[in-house]
């Protein structure tokens, strides 16, 4: 079974935000699997995806702090810097973090750990609202 959907995601803030149940809440077709894939691919080359911590907030606000100073705005040596301060910042966050995350489906739902969330990662000030196209794959419930 095989099954592939591109999801709208609302316009938030700039960092790391937890959208493991919206992803969830827009895929019903989840629960017909048994055992499969979901496959996660952001459309845009300034926002990321990535798993990690989902209960302490803290954690995505330092991970805000920590790639502010790997990718600082206005560094001298960008030369990529018609889109504002915030772009080339932007799209080396996103090379770093990358653009897909793939968690396993067991009994229909996502196997993620205990303390497991999908992060998107929002690197520009103004992203806007972005694109995410999630593919489903797997054995179909009986």
């Amino acid at each position: 079974m095989w099954f592939q959907k591109r999801l709208r995601l609302p316009a938030v803030r700039r960092g790391f935000h937890l959208i493991t149940d919206l992803l969830m809440a827009e895929l019903p077709e989840l629960e017909g699997i048994e055992v499969g894939t979901a496959h996660f691919f952001i459309q845009h080359t300034s926002a990321s995806l990535s798993i990690n911590e989902n209960a302490d907030p803290t954690v995505r606000q330092d991970f805000e702090s920590y790639f502010n100073r790997v990718a600082p705005e206005n560094a001298p040596y960008f030369r990529h810097t018609q889109e504002g301060p915030d772009d080339m910042p932007a799209h080396l966050k996103a090379a770093l973090l990358g653009t897909t995350v793939s968690v396993p489906i067991t009994g229909g739902r996502l196997a993620l750990g205990t303390w497991q969330g999908i992060y998107l990662g929002e690197h520009r000030n103004d992203g806007g609202r972005r694109w995410v196209v999630a593919t489903l794959m797997g054995k179909a419930s009986k």
